[in-house]
């Protein structure tokens, strides 16, 4: 991953998104140990303050939780909490915007379903 330093997302929060998307993608598992304030400070060449602030994030969002002495680590269903998260506030979101932008270019709903089905059939965009 490459950090978007110039972006309007701060780089803890792009660090918290990344930990989540390892986590989905099951490269980090149930309570598995993750990556230290310092070795993401390395990895991504970043403050290790900035780092810790993405883990402290994760951690009060009971993501992570903190074992004393030997880091952070995933939380039991984290995977499914991550989801629920990003369904709510990411997905729903972006679906109510194509359903508005549909509605302007007056695209009927079986279009709408229509264009969805062939993405998918597709493999995606």
């Amino acid at each position: 991953m490459i950090l978007n330093t110039e972006g309007l997302e701060p780089i803890y929060v792009q660090i918290a998104n990344w930990l989540e998307t390892e986590i989905l993608r099951g490269n980090l598992k149930d309570d598995e140990k993750v990556y230290s304030q310092y070795q993401l400070a390395d990895m991504f060449n970043i403050n290790p303050a900035t780092a810790a602030k993405g883990l402290t994030m994760l951690a009060e969002e009971e993501i992570l939780y903190k074992k004393r002495g030997l880091g952070m680590f995933v939380s039991p269903n984290a995977k499914k909490q991550i989801r629920n998260k990003r369904i709510e506030k990411t997905l729903k979101q972006l679906v109510s915007d194509i359903v508005v932008e549909a509605k302007r270019l007056e695209v009927s709903e079986e279009e709408l379903i229509s264009m969805i089905k062939n993405i998918n059939n597709n493999g995606g965009a």
